[in-house]
């Protein structure tokens, strides 16, 4: 072969086929695709942070203004409009009256939520009756909390003759269950199955290998589930306007009306005076650090899980 001939072989080498251009053409759409798609993320992210920041913001300034240890001990003072010489009015009993409704809620729910993961878990698997109740459980955790506030008022208010805390807890607690059950659920699969076999190999029955091992195994995922559940409860108004309606007293009598935070932000947010408004911004901001404070405990639970 002669050298020119060599020559001409070795740039038609050097040549980029068709293929080749298809390719680096298709490289530099799925790059061009790429950068789009990331600056839209991130532009989506730092609108979704601005709202997100502007809200604890306005919290904070507004709430604080107000808050003080008198609002926080001091029941609700009529006394106030427009009345500047008056004391000034207090939440401390929304304050015992959400965390009287959001334990006994939690107490109530929690047993009935894990019961039902672990027959869903353990029992259930593949079956249609277990698929059934986990469809039914997914509806409830997505359904509208007025929804679950009418269903108590029809079938606990109005047998009763009013509004009771019994209704409020009641309303919250149907809330608990579902998030209970899909966390239990979620934590008990993640178990390996060779857990379980060995336990049973070594003649324990079932229920004491779901006590004493898979329980134990999936602890802090389960209570990270309650501590979510709590958080939602938290900040509930709709159910409660339909059972316990609120009061603007101190009472622990669950057979009656019983105030609660997010009934008494309602309340006083709409009430028109500057005072109340400024409780109201108050009692914002304390179930909002609450339900912060909550969910930042699950994460923490949930990354020791992890």
């Amino acid at each position: 072969m002669s050298a020119a001939t060599t020559a001409a072989a070795s740039a038609l080498d050097r040549t980029p086929t068709r293929d080749q251009a298809v390719a680096r053409a298709l490289g530099r759409r799925r790059r061009t695709v790429d950068a789009v798609v990331r600056w839209l993320c991130v532009a989506a992210t730092l609108v979704g942070l601005f709202f997100l920041f502007s809200l604890l913001l306005t919290l904070l300034w507004r709430g604080l203004s107000a808050l003080d240890w008198t609002v926080l001990t001091r029941e609700f003072q009529p006394t106030t409009y427009g009345d500047d010489t008056a004391p000034k009015g207090g939440l401390s009993h929304a304050i015992v009256g959400t965390l009287i409704h959001t334990s006994l809620a939690t107490l109530l729910g929690t047993p009935i939520g894990l019961l039902v993961g672990t027959y869903l878990a353990e029992y259930a698997r593949g079956s249609a009756f277990g698929n059934a109740v986990r469809f039914v459980s997914d509806v409830l955790l997505s359904a509208p909390s007025i929804l679950i506030g009418l269903f108590i008022y029809q079938l606990v208010v109005l047998p009763m003759g009013g509004f009771s805390g019994w209704a409020g807890v009641f309303a919250l607690a149907i809330i608990v269950i579902p998030v209970v059950v899909r966390t239990t659920e979620d934590m008990l699969q993640l178990i390996p199955n060779t857990l379980r076999e060995a336990v049973i190999a070594l003649g324990a029955p079932k229920w004491k290998m779901i006590v004493l091992v898979c329980y134990r195994a999936a602890l802090s995922g389960i209570a990270t589930g309650v501590l979510l559940a709590v958080a939602r409860i938290a900040g509930e108004t709709a159910p409660l306007l339909l059972t316990s309606f609120g009061n603007s007293v101190m009472s622990l009598d669950l057979g009656s009306a019983m105030a609660s935070l997010p009934i008494a932000i309602y309340q006083q947010a709409n009430s028109g005076f500057p005072d109340l408004i400024a409780i109201a911004w108050s009692g914002a901001l304390l179930v909002t650090l609450g339900v912060l404070a909550i969910n930042i405990a699950a994460r923490v639970l949930l990354r020791k899980r992890r």
